[in-house]
């Protein structure tokens, strides 16, 4: 740590550096991430003005005409920029100790869940770690998630630490993505694994020829 003790833990966090998630400066912005978590969450969904006036107070970036159900939980939230014409389904959570980015036009089932901090895989390097300053921390590091445009994220999909998902791909309900996924490919299982590429087949307009 002694190389980079100037360095506030926010910005080592955003590096990808070994950071202290109980440095005061990081628990005063996950305390008001909370507290405006939960202020959203106790207004009804016609409240839409005021919900969407505490979003955008909230995250790094709300694009116009994205909107989200509720309950919401943002851990720091102004590490999380969303795009235009998101749609978010219930209890979505987003544990940004860095970036998440998520780009225009996707849909987000209900109980999805984007995380990512790594915490130490070493049993006793959960536990306080004398650093080289002599001070005892608890250290984790995180790796950003990025989501593309166009993207359907299914119902209780789980998004971990430094997973890129591409324009226009689909994950299936009840994944666990941890790994990247190309552009418009249909992904799905735990752990998601690509299942083939989205084609003209997949097409509404080609399933319901009659209606159109």
């Amino acid at each position: 740590m002694d190389s980079n003790a100037v360095m506030p833990e926010e910005e080592r966090a955003l590096s990808g550096l070994p950071f202290d998630p109980e440095d005061p400066a990081l628990v005063a912005k996950k305390k008001k991430a909370h507290r405006l978590s939960q202020e959203f969450n106790n207004l009804f969904e016609e409240q839409s003005e005021e919900r969407y006036a505490i979003l955008r107070e909230m995250l790094g970036e709300f694009g116009e005409g994205s909107w989200c159900l509720g309950p919401i939980r943002f851990h720091y939230g102004c590490h999380t920029r969303i795009g235009r014409k998101c749609f978010f389904n219930f209890n979505f959570t987003v544990q940004d100790d860095t970036t998440v980015t998520i780009g225009n036009d996707c849909n987000f089932g209900p109980n999805v869940t984007i995380v990512t901090p790594i915490h130490p895989m070493m049993a006793d390097e959960r536990r306080l770690l004398k650093c080289s300053d002599g001070v005892e921390r608890h250290l984790c590091y995180a790796k950003p998630v990025v989501i593309g445009d166009d993207c359907w994220i299914g119902a209780n999909v789980v998004i971990c630490p430094g997973v890129t998902i591409g324009n226009g791909c689909v994950i299936g309900a009840g994944s666990v993505v941890t790994r990247d996924v190309p552009a418009n490919s249909f992904a799905a299982g735990n752990p998601a694994r690509v299942i083939r590429e989205l084609t003209e087949a997949d097409s509404i307009f080609r399933k319901f020829e009659e209606i159109y």
